[in-house]
C-alpha cells in the first residue's frame, strides 16, 4: 500500500486529483470508479481546473459511481447523480451517456441491483476506484455487517451514517433510509484503489481498517487484501495510522 500524508485538505485534494489525472492521461479510455461526499469534492474541483486549463481530456472516459440513495431522482440536489453532475460532469467534456450511477428511482431493489451489476460487468473492469471512508468503516454504503456483500445490493443505512449525512438535508427525517451500493466484490475487482480520508474524526477508523483484523464489521479492512491500494489523507486523519506503523 502506498501512503501519502499531506498537510491539509487542499494538499490532499491536489494529490488525489494528480493521481486521477495521471490515470486519464495514461489511458484516455479508462474506466473510473467514482465516489461522492466532502472528501473527494476538492479533488473534483482541481480536476475541473486542470480541464479548463487544457491539461485534461475526459472525452474517452467512462465512469461508474459507487452508490445512490434509493428513492431520489437525479434531479434531487441531494442525489449522488446530482452531486457528480454539479461537481464534475457538467464542467468537463465527459460523455454523460457513459457516466453511470445506480437508478435511485427503481423501486424494485433486485432489478436495480441486477441492472447495475450488468453495467459494471459490461463497462469494466474499473481501472481506478476512488473511495471515501465512513466513520464506521463503510466504503460505498457497505455498512458494518456479518458478511462482505459481493455485488450491488440495497442496504439499510445505519444510524451513524444517517447522522453523518443529515447535515446535507433540511432535517434528519429527509435522509433516505436505504441506498443502492456496489458490493465489496465489485470494489475489489478494480485494478487500482485510491482511498481518500480527511479530518481528525477519521483517525481511529483509518487505524482500525489498516492495522486491525480483516472483518466485515470494518468493511474497509478488506482493502488489506488488495494488491494496489493508495491511501491519501491529511495529517489529522492519518495520525493514528502513522503512529501504529511506527511501533
Amino acid at each position: 500500500m502506498k501512503i501519502y500524508c499531506e498537510k491539509d485538505y487542499e494538499a490532499m485534494s491536489r494529490r488525489v486529483a494528480g493521481i486521477l489525472a495521471a490515470q486519464v492521461t495514461l489511458k484516455p479510455d479508462c474506466v473510473l470508479g467514482l465516489a461522492t461526499g466532502s472528501s473527494p469534492a476538492g479533488a473534483y474541483k482541481e480536476l475541473v481546473r486542470r480541464y479548463q486549463e487544457g491539461e485534461l481530456d475526459f472525452s474517452g472516459v467512462t465512469s461508474v459511481n459507487l452508490d445512490e440513495y434509493k428513492g431520489l431522482s437525479g434531479e434531487n440536489d441531494q442525489s449522488y447523480r446530482y452531486f457528480m453532475d454539479s461537481n464534475l460532469f457538467d464542467h468537463v467534456n465527459i460523455d454523460k451517456s457513459r457516466t453511470f450511477v445506480p437508478d435511485g428511482l427503481e423501486p424494485d431493489s433486485e432489478k436495480a441491483c441486477a441492472d447495475y451489476n450488468a453495467i459494471i460487468r459490461r463497462e469494466g473492469p474499473v481501472d481506478l476506484q476512488l473511495l471515501g471512508l465512513g466513520n464506521n468503516g463503510h466504503i460505498g454504503f457497505n455498512e458494518p455487517s456479518a458478511v462482505f456483500e459481493k455485488e450491488t445490493h440495497c442496504v439499510d443505512l445505519t444510524a451513524s451514517t444517517i447522522e453523518a449525512n443529515k447535515r446535507f438535508f433540511e432535517k434528519e427525517e429527509d435522509v433516505p433510509r436505504q441506498a443502492y451500493t456496489m458490493g465489496i466484490g465489485n470494489i475489489m475487482q478494480a485494478k487500482k484503489i485510491l482511498l481518500i480520508v480527511s479530518g481528525e474524526g477519521k483517525a481511529d477508523i483509518v487505524a482500525r481498517a489498516f492495522c486491525g483484523s480483516v472483518t466485515p464489521e470494518v468493511p474497509a479492512s478488506i482493502l488489506q487484501f488488495h494488491d494496489d491500494v493508495t491511501l491519501v489523507g491529511d495529517e489529522a486523519a492519518l495520525s493514528k495510522l502513522m503512529a501504529e506503523m511506527e511501533k
